[in-house]
């Protein structure tokens, strides 16, 4: 593998069975390397447990391209751990990371790298909109970024993705961060340095499903708040300062009516008021249980201490970290 300083561009890909739109994403990402940077750059390619033939497409480009890398996970870990690992061995002094969907324009990336030499450590491609997203992805990506934003004290522009140019110093602060519940660009967007943002429209896929269905991106948003922010550990005591109010408001109406004999004609037990007032507190305490339990999920993650990804070098080309 060449020296770090003899690479000034790697670009990094984490796979998951696009083998249909490998070909054209790879052709795409050739050009505009030698572009940029002459023979200066890499392509790194992680592929992360695909089914299909995406690992035989990209030992056939390493064949015919020295500077494309392959490493292959052993098993399928997310894309999240995927661009962590292909981070991991990017040697260049800036790194783009783009997915292997084709859906972030490789034709943008000589853009990213203007605004670098201008001395941003950090270019995020912000998606304008993407062509057959959904009404309901639409606005839970709107939820997301409102909720997390708030949550997490970290200010992300809605519609940030993980197309976006990280600087070297920015990389090697990177490697320093442990955590397996990972979400990288949130883990990036932590560390700081000035941001420059460039906008883009999403291109539609060339074939297959999007790489995140519901269920992921629910999951992602879960692993997002609890991986970043701490703030809802105190929901139950923000809950329990409104309801011991309320409790003791609801209280004093059962007295008073109960005294004065029902003046507005409710014509409401005492017991109907404890009911409510019961399964009212029973859902505040599952939801806080909930919550301390997603948190709890997380530190035994963390505490198995077990390797974050875990590298097929037998089939892996170029790596030797």
């Amino acid at each position: 593998m060449a020296e770090k300083k003899d690479v000034l561009l790697s670009i990094v890909v984490p796979v998951y069975n696009e083998a249909i739109n490998l070909a054209g994403l790879n052709d795409a990402l050739v050009k505009i390397g030698s572009d940029v940077a002459g023979d200066s750059y890499e392509i790194i390619y992680c592929n992360d447990g695909s089914h299909d033939n995406s690992a035989g497409i990209i030992k056939g480009f390493c064949e015919d391209n020295k500077r494309i890398k392959l490493i292959t996970l052993s098993r399928n870990f997310g894309k999240e751990v995927a661009t962590t690992a292909a981070l991991h061995s990017a040697t260049g002094k800036a790194i783009v990371t783009i997915d292997g969907d084709g859906q972030h324009p490789p034709e943008l990336i000589p853009d990213f790298i203007k605004k670098w030499r201008s001395g941003a450590k950090v270019v995020v491609g912000v998606r304008q909109s993407n062509q057959g997203e959904g009404i309901v992805k639409r606005l839970g990506s709107k939820v997301f970024y409102k909720v997390f934003n708030w949550l997490s004290g970290i200010k992300q522009v809605p519609g940030s993705s993980d197309f976006r140019l990280i600087d070297q110093t920015v990389q090697q602060e990177f490697l320093r961060l442990t955590e397996r519940g990972r979400i990288t660009r949130s883990l990036i967007d932590w560390l700081g340095y000035n941001r420059e943002y460039i906008r883009f429209k999403a291109n539609p896929r060339i074939s297959g499903d999007a790489g995140y269905s519901f269920k992921k991106l629910s999951k992602l948003f879960v692993d997002s708040i609890v991986s970043m922010s701490k703030s809802p550990l105190y929901i139950s005591a923000y809950l329990g300062a409104f309801i011991l109010p309320l409790s003791v408001l609801i209280g004093l109406v059962m007295i008073i009516d109960a005294i004065i004999g029902d003046p507005l004609n409710w014509n409401v037990t005492g017991s109907a008021y404890v009911i409510v007032l019961l399964l009212f507190l029973v859902g505040v305490l599952l939801v806080s249980q909930g919550i301390i339990g997603l948190y709890l999920s997380h530190i035994h993650s963390e505490t198995q201490n077990r390797p974050l990804y875990i590298i097929d070098k037998a089939n892996s080309i170029g790596y030797d970290n």
